[in-house]
This record gives structure tokens, sequence and C-alpha cells, in this order.
């Protein structure tokens, strides 16, 4: 608009001083100037300061309606406007103030307005504020003010929380047909919410500001018309649709199934992995307890003297403990303060029904030293029995551990006359687990050919691949409806415990369950919003409030 020292004045009188193209460009470029008669333009140190009045012939009184034409008075009021090429403006406005010719109006004068430019008591204009809102709502307050600074519309983060939580909200006459429901944490592992998605348009629709089952049924009760309802397996949301919704049908998110799954196999897998873990037979396969060639190490429940593991005893007493104390009428923070344990440990040791459960995974983990054993092996045999020999020449290739580690696992050896070799080396659990879980044909060679000799060397972990794989296909296939109860009843009657408690749970849900893994729906729209709250929230550094959160993720541009 002209150099920083030059100042241009503007006709004011009518539009046909302008050129029409100059008139058509202000209307293009300012379109909510329209209403006004631009008397001048001039800079004003970093922005730009427009003279300009109304063209209206009058108004009408915003507390009866009347229309007026006879002006009471005037003044100049100060409007800042949205920024043109990143220098803020400032309309000084010349407003008039009329007599309102309604003799039973409480209001003697009223000042005039501009459509679509001023407010009551308003210093910024109505696209302004609508400019303001939506970077608050997009970027929060500290973000969206260092933003709306930049681009020449400064503004306080206060105030941009402000306009956020002055947005209307849309209204919500009746639940979408497909409604999705999820928690999420508003202090996680503390406070958690609900968000209510839905699931054909993908968007968020409300927040509840806790997962109780009563919150969520009010909710339906209040918002008729949901059909579907697609959920996690939390008992606290089923309930609450049950009751809400008794109509709807309930599908169990089959993400959540086979996460689930993979979870009760992963256990199954580090119970069984000891049995990979000893040496074979002439046959190929794991050799007898009865076997004459002693175990060198401490693997599963015994040593290599045939005592009990410490770790083994401590377990058994303290879930013997927990148990004792839970039936007699203790609680499991009561517990934890008279056993002084943590009250994770406590509910871990009260969630498992026998304390082989708990033992599985601790007596075959691996370990950082198990690529060193057979190279330990080796040099024991070849006459270097000191521990701290050995672990000297571990650290020139690489090793960080204690010299205790090296000591603890040679010690068996010394009462034998020669190190016995190494056992098969054996897949960590994690790995067998994703084979189990990966499709066959997403494999190498190489893996498949491990999985096979797996299976091969302990007949539980072939019978975990069997029921795992089959689930896999009915749930690819869309089949819950005609094989979820063949496929329970097989797993029931197999010796595999951890499948055995999973099959369990379904049962307590087997309806949603067997919906979920024939019917199309999903959670996974559900799951993007929960994503979109954890970038809201973080946006906000925690420090904001259940109202304006859920402001923020219902309005919040996709």
């Amino acid at each position: 608009m002209g150099s920083q020292s030059a100042m241009l004045a503007l006709p004011p009188a009518t539009a046909d001083h302008f050129p029409a193209d100059a008139c058509e460009l202000c209307e293009w470029l300012f379109p909510h100037l329209a209403g006004l008669y631009v008397e001048q333009v001039q800079p004003a140190g970093e922005g730009v300061v427009m003279q300009a009045r109304s063209r209206a012939a009058g108004a009408a009184c915003p507390a009866c309606g009347a229309w007026s034409s006879r002006v009471h008075s005037g003044y100049v009021r100060t409007v800042a406007d949205d920024p043109a090429g990143g220098r803020p403006v400032v309309i000084r406005l010349a407003v008039r103030r009329f007599f309102c010719r309604n003799p039973a109006c409480p209001s003697v004068t009223f000042a005039e307005q501009v459509d679509g430019l001023t407010g009551r008591y308003l210093r910024r204009s109505l696209p302004l504020l609508g400019l303001l809102a939506q970077v608050g709502l997009a970027l929060a307050g500290r973000a969206g003010a260092r933003l709306a600074a930049t681009l020449g519309a400064a503004a306080h983060r206060t105030t941009l929380l402000r306009l956020v939580a002055a947005l209307p909200e849309p209204g919500i006459g009746v639940a979408p047909q497909i409604l999705g429901v999820d928690d999420f944490a508003l202090r996680k592992g503390r406070v958690y919410g609900t968000v209510l998605v839905d699931i054909a348009a993908g968007e968020a629709i409300d927040l509840l500001p806790d997962r109780e089952a009563g919150t969520l049924e009010t909710w339906l009760k209040a918002h008729r018309g949901a059909q579907v309802i697609c959920r996690d397996r939390a008992g606290g949301y089923a309930e609450g649709a049950r009751d809400g919704a008794p109509e709807a049908i309930q599908v169990a998110d089959r993400w959540h199934l086979w996460h689930n799954l993979g979870e009760y196999a992963e256990k199954a897998v580090a119970a069984h992995r000891g049995c990979l873990t000893r040496p074979e037979d002439g046959n190929g396969g794991p050799a007898s307890p009865g076997n004459a060639t002693p175990q060198a190490e401490p693997e599963g429940l015994r040593d290599v003297c045939g005592r009990e593991r410490p770790l083994v005893a401590r377990t058994r007493d303290r879930h013997a403990a927990v148990h004792g104390l839970l039936a007699a009428g203790h609680s499991e923070r009561e517990a934890a303060r008279i056993l002084g344990l943590s009250r994770g440990t406590v509910h871990r040791f009260a969630a498992a029904a026998s304390a082989g459960e708990l033992l599985g995974k601790a007596t075959s983990r691996q370990t950082k030293l198990d690529r060193y054993k057979p190279f330990l092996r080796q040099r024991w045999n070849e006459g270097i029995t000191s521990a701290v020999a050995l672990h000297a020449e571990l650290q020139a290739k690489g090793w960080q551990g204690s010299v205790q580690a090296v000591d603890r696992y040679v010690r068996p050896f010394r009462a034998m006359t020669a190190a016995p070799p190494p056992g098969p080396v054996v897949p960590s659990t994690r790995q067998i687990t994703r084979w189990l879980l990966s499709r066959p044909a997403t494999l190498t060679d190489d893996e498949r050919g491990q999985l096979a000799g797996v299976q091969d060397r302990c007949p539980h972990l072939n019978a975990l691949t069997e029921h795992v794989r089959s689930f896999a296909e009915m749930m690819t296939q869309r089949r819950g409806e005609q094989e979820l109860e063949g496929w329970l009843t097989a797993v029931e009657a197999g010796d595999q415990p951890e499948l055995r408690s999973f099959a369990n749970g379904i049962r307590r849900d087997q309806q949603a369950v067997a919906a979920g893994l024939t019917l199309p729906y999903s959670s996974a729209a559900v799951e993007g919003n929960v994503t979109r709250i954890k970038m809201i929230k973080r946006q906000m550094y925690g420090r904001a409030g259940f109202a304006l959160l859920r402001k923020r993720v219902i309005l919040h541009p996709r």
C-alpha cells in the first residue's frame, strides 16, 4: 500500500472516484470491508492504519430492531483487522450514534455496527477473531500465540484459549448408526476418559469425563440411534452399551483380540522355552530327564545338583503368602504393606492362578551372557578355570557384565571333569512369538526352518502354533460365527493353560467377539482419534481442563 513515507488518500464520497478495476480488486481482497468507505490508508510503524466510515444511511436498534437514520453524535472507534502482507492492520472507524425512534424502547441511543466487521465491545474485527480462534483451536495457547504474532495478529495465549472456549459446538441429536467407544488417558495410569467416534465419518463427536459403565449408559439413553457399537473388551463398556442401547450389536475390535492372543502366546512360549534349551538326544529331540549327561546350566526349576532354585522357592512362597492374605479378607494394598512388596508385584501374584504361571518366563529368559557361553565352555575345557581370567577374556570380546555373572555360570563345572557341550542355540521368546503371529508366507526360509525345529522339539509349542494359525485364519476370513465355538472347545480341551485363560475371557464376551470376527466393522477410526487426542494433550502441556480438551477434540481441524 505504498512506501513507508507516503500516505495514500482515497476520495471519500462514492465509488465513482475509483477506477472500476480498483473497486473490484478491493472487493476481492477485502470482502469484509464492502460496507465501508475507505477514506485514507497510511503506514504506521510496522503496521497499516485505515480511516473509514460506514456506507449505510442508518442502522437498526439492537434492543428493539427499529430502523433509525437520525444521528445523535459520533466518535472514532479503533478496530484491529486481519493482517495484510504480514503487517497488522488497524481501522479507525468513524461511528455514528443514532436516536431510537421507538418511544417504548429502553435504549434512547445506540451505536451503529458494520455487518461482518464489528460487534459490540469488540476491539478486534469479526474476521480477525475468527482467524485467532482457528489458530487457537489448531495450536492451543503458547504455540498459537507465536504463530499469530508471526502472521501480524499478535494475541495473548489466554485470549486464544478464551476464543476457543467461546466457539459453538455442533449439536448431537442422535447417535451415529456405527458408534466407536474407547478410553484415553487424562492422567496416565490414574484418570481416564472416554471418546465417542462416528465410525463412518471417522470423527470424534463427544468426550466423557470417565470410563464408567453408568456414564456411557446415560449418554446412549440421551442419544438414541446407535445400531452397532465398536469397542474393546473392557467390561465397563460392555455393560454400559448393553444397558444404554440393548438393541445395538456390540462388536469387539479384531486388533485388540489379536493383540491379546499375542500376549497369551508370548506367555506360553516363555513357559515352554526351557524345553528347547535341553541338549538333544540321539534322535534329535530334547533329552529326557533321565539322561545321564549332567546339565551344566541351571535351566528350568532345578539346578545341576537337583536342588530347587532360590528364585523358584521365593516365587512359590510369595504366591502362597499373597493368596493367603487375600483369602483372609485383606486387600492388595494391605497385602503389599504386610509383605513389604510393591502393589504392582502383589497384583501380579494375585492375578496368577498358580506359581507356575510366574516361573515360566523367569526360568527360561535370555541373558546377555548367552552368546558367550560356547566360548566359556571351550576355554574351561582348555584349562582356564579362573572366573577372573575368563572375565578378562570376555571383556576383550566386548562383554560389559560383572565377574560375578561369569562365576555363577562356571561354578557347576567345578564338580565335573569337563564342561559339557552347549545346548542348542534357542531363539528368543520374542522371535518365536513373532514367527507364530506372522503369516507363514512372510517368513524367510531360515525362519520357517527354525520354527519347524521349535515345533519338533516341543509338542506344547507345536499345538500353540496350530491354535494361533487357526484363529488367524478364522479372523482374516471372517468366519467367527461358524468357527469360534469350535476353536474355543479345542483350546479348552488342550493342554495350554495360557490359551485357556484367553478362551475364558472370550467366553465372557463371546457374542461381541463372534461379531467382531464376522462383521466388517472395527475400531480403527477410534484408535486414530485416540492418537489425535494424545497430540492435542501434548500441545497443551497437560495444563488444560477437561472442558477445553473436549472443545478442541470435537472442533479440531483434521
